[in-house]
């Protein structure tokens, strides 16, 4: 059980596989208001950044699960690095379906909505771990603006246009499922461009390492397109935050 390669070797020197910086995914725990003790639930929780400096920062305690076996151990070895190996423990295995043995204050899916087949799905999954008044955090994509064409979309990685919604539609699409947004943190243009960026001298890196892998010339198409394609698509149309919903 694995994700796609070209994210383990593009993003194997990241520690927040989404656009988000160290300050914001801070701001974003300290606007939480989370009590010492508090019991959060990380469905594709990568190399386990956010559950580390939480526990670290705040004191909480905290189950990640994740797919790649290789952002799992990444993910262990931070909590030791961090003093927090006894607070989260980090599961390798599919996120999809999981429900947590005892009910959490924090159950989230940051960046990984496809577990439960779209916002919707994963919302109603994260809730079968929450207890009563509890938060439920979602990070999606959403347009910045409309982009004209599907193939534009496309260059923002999207399958098709429809794939993602306008910020304040995606907003409304939690008041419909009847959740109330009590917080949210939206990445920048900045911590965009520390996520995309940072993966290109990780993938030139690998291939001087490893020229003669099998799956060298995909790295190498990789590298040799996304920088364009991030500058001319992604930068102007793709937005990405992080959404704190309450049950109704």
């Amino acid at each position: 059980m694995d994700i796609p390669r070209i994210f383990t070797v593009s993003e194997s020197a990241h520690r927040i596989h989404n656009p988000f910086t160290a300050e914001k995914l801070a701001a974003l725990g300290a606007s939480l208001r989370m009590e010492p003790g508090t019991r959060v639930l990380d469905l594709g929780s990568g190399s386990g950044e956010m559950l580390c400096t939480w526990a670290r920062d705040h004191g909480i305690s905290g189950t990640g699960i994740d797919m790649s076996p290789l952002f799992t151990e990444q993910a262990r070895l931070r909590a030791r690095e961090l003093g927090v190996a006894d607070r989260v423990t980090f599961v390798h295995g599919d996120a999809a379906g999981y429900v947590a043995d005892a009910k959490v204050g924090v159950a989230a899916c940051v960046g990984a909505t496809w577990i439960g087949g779209g916002v919707a799905g994963t919302i109603e999954l994260l809730a079968q771990s929450l207890q009563d008044g509890g938060l439920i955090l979602i990070g999606e994509p959403y347009w910045l603006r409309l982009p004209p064409t599907e193939e534009v979309a496309q260059g923002c990685r999207a399958q098709a246009i429809s794939d993602f919604l306008l910020l304040p539609d995606l907003i409304a699409s939690f008041d419909a499922l009847h959740y109330d947004v009590v917080e949210m943190m939206l990445a920048s243009q900045d911590s965009w461009d520390r996520y995309e960026a940072a993966k290109w001298l990780t993938m030139r890196r690998w291939l001087d390492a490893n020229p003669d892998d099998d799956f060298a010339p995909e790295v190498r198409a990789e590298l040799t397109t996304a920088p364009e394609r991030y500058t001319r698509y992604g930068r102007d149309y793709l937005g990405w935050g992080v959404f704190a919903l309450m049950a109704r």
